[in-house]
């Protein structure tokens, strides 16, 4: 796990960074096949271990453009059991809705992985272990966070791709706000809030680092998001083992300019790679599937 087990990166001779572009036209399509090729490139280190999945959860959504969709879920959750997994839980703390069941029931994630007792945990509401951050790029200098966080071997950051309209663009590092729980830092998440979004985005993750991320932006979000925007068909999945490298992929998807986007800018020093030459993309090319979002007026400087 990547709080224990993993130095933050070095920001200089860090070695490219692989990044998979998966066109996928709908859920209906075999995404555990796809998934499974993907991982195999891959090849992440997961046998006899704990796997934990962070999909976003946000609130409930009749359009189906706000939530990680349940059939890549399940899709991920049975690919890293078939690599050798020993438990594979999806975890997760929704930032805006307290009744987690209630966006569990609406998403019918039960009919895509199961029972969820021993598989599902609300992040809002687990044990926590208070830990100090790795980085002080914001006010906080530690962090409560759910054991069954810290005590995975492999953590998986899964969003949907979406606008946001605070930083731009919402997703596996801005996605890692779900691992830190309503129960001691409010609804949605006023802490991290106040004490600076794209700085408190740095610790997070500085201090539990993403082992893979898996983009959902099978259909995604643009404009007013990360709520209330419109329905967006990008057909892709982006995944990789450089959360920094697949969020910078996934902005140039998005038609916007990761090195614009303050985060993510600030992720690149310790986190992982986002200059386009520093990733190697494979499966589809990025030109081949780019796909502009429309994004709010205070935004637009974030346009490639």
């Amino acid at each position: 796990m990547s709080y224990s087990n993993s130095p933050l990166i070095p920001s200089y001779n860090r070695p490219a960074s692989k990044v998979a572009i998966r066109r996928a036209s709908s859920y209906e399509d075999d995404l555990e096949g796809l998934l499974w090729e993907t991982l195999l490139e891959f090849n992440p280190q997961v046998r006899d271990k704990t796997v934990l999945i962070k999909p976003n959860f946000v609130e409930p959504d009749a359009q189906g453009i706000i939530n990680t969709h349940p059939a890549v879920i399940r899709a991920a959750r049975e690919a890293f059991l078939r690599l050798g997994a020993k438990t594979v839980i999806i975890g997760e703390g929704p930032g805006h809705e307290r009744d987690t069941e209630g966006i569990i029931e609406g998403l019918r994630l039960r009919d895509y992985v199961g029972r969820l007792k021993g598989v599902f945990v609300d992040l809002n509401t687990d044990e926590v272990s208070t830990i100090p951050t790795r980085t002080h790029a914001s006010k906080l200098k530690k962090l409560s966070l759910p054991k069954s966080v810290l005590s995975a071997d492999f953590v998986v950051s899964m969003p949907k791709m979406k606008t946001h309209h605070w930083v731009g663009a919402t997703l596996s590092l801005k996605n890692m706000f779900g691992i830190v729980p309503g129960n001691c830092y409010g609804w949605p998440k006023n802490v991290l809030h106040w004490a600076g979004i794209s700085r408190s985005i740095l610790d997070i993750n500085s201090t539990v680092r993403p082992d893979f991320a898996i983009v959902d932006g099978i259909i995604g979000m643009e404009g007013n998001g990360p709520i209330q925007g419109a329905r967006k068909k990008s057909g892709v999945l982006v995944m990789g083992d450089d959360p920094v490298a697949v969020d910078a992929t996934c902005a140039r998807i998005m038609g916007l300019c990761p090195e614009r986007i303050d985060y993510l800018k600030r992720a690149a020093l310790l986190l992982g790679n986002l200059p386009e030459d520093k990733v190697e993309q494979c499966g589809e090319n990025i030109t081949s599937v780019r796909s502009p979002f429309d994004i709010l007026p205070t935004f637009q400087g974030l346009r490639a």
